[in-house]
C-alpha cells in the first residue's frame, strides 16, 4: 500500500473517530439542555407554591405594617386569630388561622404529613396534604422536616374526622393550605416534653411491657424549666396557683380589705428565730425581709382597718426538706380585733372554703390535667372548718400513743399523725389548731389571758402538714419591747416597729400563709418546687 493511500486511511479514521467524539458532545448536550428544562420546570412549580409555606423572615418580625412585606404577613393579614383550645366541631369548613408549637410530626408520604400543633396545653391535628390546593411535594417536606417545639403559624380548613382522633384535646382536624415556621426551636432539646409530661404509672407500666421509657428526674427539670412547665400538668398547676392568688385578693376586698406593699429591705429581723439574708445597704447592715409581719402591723397603726399582701418572702434557713424554700410568694393578712382573735380565724375559715369551693369548680379541666400525671384524692374539708384547741391535739397524739412535749411544738411526723388522727375521727384534711404555747411562738403574739403559757395563736393544716401561722398581736409598746428582748432580738433594729404602737393603735392579729405550700398541698404533690415557677433553695438560684 502507498503511502498516500495509509494517509487517506488514517485520514478516515480520525474523520470517524472526531465524528464519534462530536456526537457524544451532543447528545451530553441535548441530556443536559432536558435536565436543564426539567430542572426549570420543577423550580416553577416549586415557585408557584413557595408563597405557602416557609420561613417567617425578620424584616416580617420586627412588626413591619406594609402589606407587601413578606408571604406571611400577606398571608395573616386580613385573618383572626382562633385558639387551638376553641377548635370545636361548630367551626367545620371554617377557615382558621392559628399559632402554637410543634408537638410532633409525621410524615406519611411525599405527598402527605401530619403535625400535631399545642397551645397552652392543648392539642389538635393538622394534615399537609398535596391534594389540597396550594401544597406542594415540597411543602409537605418542609412540615416534615420542622423541629419539635418549634412556633409556626398555620392557616387551613376545620373538618370532623369519621373517628375519634387519639392523642389530641380538640376532636377536629385541620386541612393546612399555608404554614409559616415564626421560630425555630433547637433540632435536638435537653428534654422532650413528652417524656416530662408522662406520669409514674405510664413508666412503670411500660417496663412492665418490657419498653423503657426515659424518666425526667426533678434536677433535670428544675435545670430546663423553660421546656418542663410546657407539660399539661405544669401548665395546669400555675392556672391553679394563679386561681388561689385571685380568690385571695378578690374575697379580702369584698370583706373591705386594702392591698398594700411593703418593703422587702429591712434594717433587722422581721421575724424571730428565721435566719436572714444579710446584705449592705449604703454602708449600712440590712437584710431581705422575712416576712410583710411589721410594716402590715404599722398600717394598722396607721388605721386602714384590713390590710393583705401578696409578696416575696425570703428565708436563709438551711432547709432541705419537701416543703421549704429560701424564697416563696407570702399571701398576708392583718386586721383590727373588735371582741376575740377568733375574728381571725373566722377570716381563715371563709376565705379558704371558698377558695377550695371556688378551686373545684372553675378549675375542673386544670385539677384534671395534674391528676393525670401525678394522680391525688380531693381535699375533704367541711363547710364550716374544724376548731382544735392546742391541748386537744396534743391529748388526741398521746390516746395514739404519741408522746409529744405539752409546751413544746409539734415535729412534722407528729403534724402528720394528728392531720391522720382528724382525718379518721372528723373525715376532714382542713383543720385549725390554736391556742399553741407561747415560748414557741414569735416576739409578738399575744399571750393567752387565762394561762400565760399559751398563746392567742393558731397554725393551720392541710393534708397533715402546716401551711398558716397567724395570732393576735402584742400592740403594748412596753410589752412588745419586753418580749422581743426575751426573745434576743435587739429592739433598737426594731425601734421604729415598737414606736409605731406609742402613737395609738387597736387590738389586731392576722396570719400568713405560702402560695406555693397551698397549691402543693391541695393537689397532693409532695414537693414544693413543682409549685414554684422558678424554685429558690439552698443549692439551687438559676435558672
Amino acid at each position: 500500500m502507498s503511502s498516500e493511500s495509509e494517509e487517506q486511511q488514517l485520514s478516515k479514521k480520525a474523520a470517524k473517530k472526531e465524528a464519534a467524539k462530536l456526537e457524544k458532545m451532543r447528545r451530553r448536550q441535548e441530556a443536559a439542555a432536558l435536565a436543564s428544562a426539567a430542572s426549570s420546570l420543577s423550580v416553577e412549580e416549586e415557585d408557584s407554591y413557595s408563597s405557602n409555606y416557609g420561613d417567617v423572615t425578620l424584616p416580617e418580625l420586627k412588626s413591619c405594617s406594609k402589606p407587601d412585606a413578606g408571604n406571611w404577613s400577606i398571608a395573616i393579614s386580613s385573618m383572626d386569630w382562633t385558639r387551638v383550645g376553641a377548635l370545636t366541631q361548630e367551626l367545620k369548613e371554617k377557615e382558621v388561622l392559628i399559632r402554637g408549637r410543634v408537638h410532633t410530626t409525621r410524615p406519611v408520604s411525599k405527598n402527605m404529613a401530619f403535625v400535631v400543633v399545642r397551645e397552652r396545653g392543648f392539642t389538635v391535628q393538622c394534615l399537609v396534604a398535596t391534594h389540597e390546593a396550594g401544597v406542594s411535594r415540597q411543602m409537605v417536606k418542609f412540615v416534615a422536616a420542622l423541629n419539635r417545639e418549634s412556633i409556626i403559624d398555620a392557616i387551613g380548613m376545620v373538618s370532623v374526622p369519621g373517628n375519634p382522633i387519639k392523642g389530641t384535646t380538640q376532636q377536629v382536624e385541620i386541612h393546612v393550605r399555608k404554614l409559616y415556621c415564626v421560630n425555630k426551636a433547637m433540632p435536638t432539646l435537653p428534654i422532650n416534653v413528652e417524656d416530662a409530661a408522662r406520669s409514674d404509672a405510664e413508666i412503670e407500666a411500660a417496663l412492665q411491657a418490657g419498653d423503657k421509657l426515659p424518666r425526667v428526674n426533678q434536677d433535670t427539670r428544675l435545670n430546663f424549666r423553660v421546656l418542663d412547665i410546657r407539660t399539661p400538668a405544669n401548665q395546669g398547676i400555675f392556672r391553679i396557683q394563679c386561681q388561689v392568688g385571685t380568690i385571695f385578693r378578690q374575697f379580702l376586698l369584698s370583706e373591705g380589705f386594702v392591698e398594700i406593699h411593703t418593703p422587702k429591705l429591712i434594717a433587722g429581723s422581721s421575724e424571730g428565730g428565721s435566719a436572714v439574708f444579710k446584705l449592705d445597704y449604703k454602708g449600712q447592715p440590712a437584710c431581705l425581709a422575712q416576712s410583710p409581719q411589721l410594716h402590715k402591723q404599722m398600717a394598722i397603726c396607721g388605721d386602714f382597718g384590713r390590710v393583705f399582701e401578696v409578696g416575696p418572702v425570703f428565708r436563709a434557713e438551711d432547709s432541705y426538706t419537701h416543703r421549704h424554700l429560701c424564697e416563696f410568694t407570702g399571701l398576708d393578712v392583718e386586721m383590727e380585733i373588735k371582741k376575740h382573735y377568733s375574728e381571725v380565724m373566722d377570716i381563715v375559715d371563709r376565705l379558704f372554703v371558698t377558695m377550695f369551693d371556688s378551686l373545684n369548680e372553675k378549675c375542673r379541666k386544670e385539677l384534671e390535667a395534674v391528676g393525670k400525671q401525678y394522680p391525688f384524692e380531693p381535699l375533704k374539708y367541711k363547710p364550716k372548718t374544724l376548731r382544735l384547741t392546742f391541748e386537744e391535739g396534743v391529748q388526741m397524739l398521746k390516746d395514739a400513743g404519741v408522746e409529744v412535749d405539752p409546751l413544746g411544738d409539734l415535729n412534722t411526723e407528729a403534724e402528720r399523725k394528728l392531720g391522720q388522727l382528724v382525718l379518721e375521727k372528723y373525715d376532714t384534711e382542713f383543720y385549725i389548731l390554736h391556742r399553741y404555747p407561747l415560748a414557741v411562738r414569735p416576739f409578738y403574739t399575744m399571750p393567752c389571758y387565762d394561762n400565760a403559757l399559751y398563746s392567742n395563736s393558731f397554725d393551720v393544716f392541710i393534708r397533715g402538714e402546716e401551711i398558716i401561722s397567724g395570732a393576735q398581736r402584742v400592740h403594748v409598746p412596753e410589752f412588745l419591747a419586753e418580749r422581743a428582748q426575751a426573745c434576743g432580738i435587739d429592739v433598737n433594729t426594731i425601734s421604729t416597729y415598737v414606736d409605731s404602737f406609742r402613737y395609738g393603735v387597736p387590738p389586731h392579729g392576722g396570719f400568713g400563709v405560702g402560695l406555693e405550700r397551698v397549691v402543693m398541698l391541695f393537689c397532693a404533690l409532695g414537693n414544693i418546687r413543682k409549685t414554684s415557677l422558678y424554685p429558690r433553695d439552698p443549692q439551687r438560684i438559676a435558672p
